[in-house]
């Protein structure tokens, strides 16, 4: 079993908390944006006990830090910009995997046609080192700056992403005979008050007519061949650590903390 975590951290420098996430949920692999803390300084206070060995698994990416238990040879950069990385992870004695952390664009920078269109260069780099590797064992996750019901996620070009694993598992669907691969988006069970967690992974709010209040742009996805690896129970939306929350007096991410909630998920690869 694999845990990972990602976190867009919005330049806080609680390590306090981190340290504690990493310990808590026995964190394998941390996937990090915009963290301001120093490398030495993370490494320093996750190796602290005597069981914990972490590597910061370095790469060009500068919008995204992977600190794991892994070596720099488990972890090899395979393509990098500045809001993605692709690395393939090769586990000692399990199955090799893709894993692709992203920290896109904000909606304050890009509007919802640009992301959609990033999205299906960014799925294109997929497919393409899928491809040099030679198989779809693929986990995309990260702060996408989308819902999953945006374009960008659901179009066949993009990440073309559902929320039902039964129709993940069909591996592709064809559009004007062009095939394309499906991901699974499980964050879709998370969005909204009957899931187990808060309503989201960010809440923003502003005066006009349309409005969602709490936001998924937080999310994992998985490639088909990745479902057997994965039990949804294990996906979570993180709001508390130990005795201390991360949301405020209206229940919303303490933005003295960050304004994002980490989110925790396993696989048994």
């Amino acid at each position: 079993m694999i845990t990972f975590l990602f976190w867009n951290m919005k330049q806080t420098k609680r390590l306090d908390i981190l340290s504690r996430l990493v310990r808590d949920f026995n964190v394998d692999v941390l996937m990090l944006a915009e963290n301001a803390l120093g490398v030495t300084d993370v490494l320093c206070e996750l190796n602290t006990s005597k069981a914990a060995d972490f590597h910061y698994n370095t790469g060009l990416c500068e919008r995204i830090d992977i600190f794991s238990k892994f070596t720099l040879a488990q972890v090899t950069p395979l393509h990098e910009s500045k809001h993605i990385t692709i690395r393939h992870l090769k586990p000692p004695t399990t199955c090799d995997l893709l894993l692709v952390a992203v920290h896109l664009s904000s909606k304050l920078h890009q509007s919802s046609e640009s992301q959609a269109f990033e999205i299906t260069e960014i799925a294109r780099d997929i497919i393409r080192m899928e491809d040099k590797i030679g198989h779809k064992r693929t986990v995309l996750v990260g702060d996408l700056n989308m819902n999953p019901f945006e374009t960008g996620l659901v179009t066949a070009s993009g990440l073309n992403a559902t929320m039902s694993r039964k129709i993940a598992e069909k591996k592709e669907r064809t559009v004007n005979t062009r095939s394309f691969p499906f991901f699974y988006n499980p964050m879709w069970s998370l969005l909204g008050d009957a899931s187990h967690g808060p309503p989201g992974s960010y809440y923003y709010c502003k005066s006009e007519h349309v409005a969602y209040f709490w936001h998924m742009f937080d999310q994992v996805l998985l490639r088909p061949d990745m479902l057997p690896m994965f039990q949804n129970n294990t996906l979570k939306i993180i709001d508390r650590v130990g005795g201390l929350s991360l949301l405020n007096n209206n229940g919303i991410p303490d933005k003295n903390i960050s304004d994002h909630l980490p989110v925790l998920f396993q696989l048994t690869c």
